[in-house]
């Protein structure tokens, strides 16, 4: 589909005279759908772990395809995957090696062998913490054109520009472990709207930057 094509459904105008911002999402039903799909391909693609972050790309850009009613096949979802491995290993390695190292000081606090070591897992744990808020947001900030280190570069200035923004990714992500915690097999879904969750983000930003812009622009 073409870029004006794209432009032309998401400007046409409704029944009530309103305009779709997001044509895709208009099926409810369809959208709740698709984002359990997506939650099974991030499932798959993050199977060796280090390639979370690529498959939360791929993902989030599966569903931001989808919610602008463009195509959406599976294998573009792959193709996104292997545009965003390289890189997206690399940020899943640190962030895997930061989870195992806060694990660790909290197992060794738990068994009291270390002195000092609750502070150690504390430290730990939101250094894994910032860093996968961080990731995620960098996730939801990839396209094809763009390379991580920039990306990882620019997530601090986004989470400190958008502080409510950065809050929900945290709940979204707290959310979702608990459910896991709670239902392993619930970690399908939670995935998925996970995913959503990063895209409705990133486009509330989006609206307000342009709303932002308007109102600054002269009359």
């Amino acid at each position: 589909m073409s870029r004006r094509t794209r432009d032309e459904r998401r400007r046409r105008p409704e029944v009530d005279g309103s305009v779709l911002r997001w044509p895709g999402a208009r099926g409810r039903f369809a959208l709740f759908g698709e984002v359990l799909w997506v939650g099974a391909l991030i499932a798959l693609a993050s199977l060796p772990i280090v390639t979370w972050p690529a498959a939360v790309a791929a993902g989030s850009a599966h569903l931001r395809r989808y919610v602008h009613a463009e195509a959406t096949p599976v294998s573009a979802f792959f193709a996104d995957i292997r545009a965003a491995l390289p890189g997206g290993a690399v940020v899943g390695t640190a962030t895997t090696a930061l989870a195992a190292l806060a694990g660790v000081e909290l197992a060794l606090s738990a068994g009291g062998v270390v002195p000092g070591a609750l502070a150690g897992a504390v430290v730990a744990g939101a250094a894994a913490a910032a860093a996968l808020t961080l990731a995620l947001i960098a996730a939801s900030l990839w396209s094809p054109a763009d390379r991580w280190l920039a990306l990882v570069r620019t997530a601090p200035r986004v989470a400190r520009a958008d502080v409510s923004g950065t809050t929900y990714v945290v709940v979204a992500v707290g959310l979702a472990g608990i459910v896991t915690w709670q239902f392993l097999p619930l970690a399908i879904p939670a995935l998925g709207l996970v995913a959503f969750a990063l895209v409705a983000i990133a486009e509330r930003r989006l609206v307000r930057l342009t709303a932002v812009a308007g109102v600054a622009q002269p009359a």
